[in-house]
């Protein structure tokens, strides 16, 4: 599954790790705000989400240091979907 196929899956949840101030100034619609500093405290949170997790934030940095660390605790349904305005665009303009 690519990308723009995950992130428009019905069972896919969108996480953006900004802070909540970036969050509140723009995102996906329906994502959920979990801040990259609280993700380590969160991890169960993360397991419970069902199907794919797609992460965000500005450019893919902090998304991709999320991904790595759930990996490293066991989480394989995790995705470093970049920035989250990328994630949006594919979100409303599926294929």
């Amino acid at each position: 599954m690519d990308l723009r196929e995950l992130v428009n899956h019905p069972e896919t949840t969108i996480v953006d790790v900004r802070t909540p101030s970036e969050f509140m100034s723009g995102h996906v619609e329906g994502s959920v705000n979990i801040p990259l500093d609280e993700v380590p405290y969160r991890i169960e949170e993360f397991r419970a989400m069902p199907g794919q997790i797609v992460l965000c934030c500005v450019s893919g940095g902090r998304s991709g240091q999320a991904q790595a660390y759930l990996s490293m605790h066991g989480l394989d349904n995790v995705h470093n979907g970049g920035g989250w305005m990328d994630v949006n665009f594919l979100k409303y303009h599926a294929a």
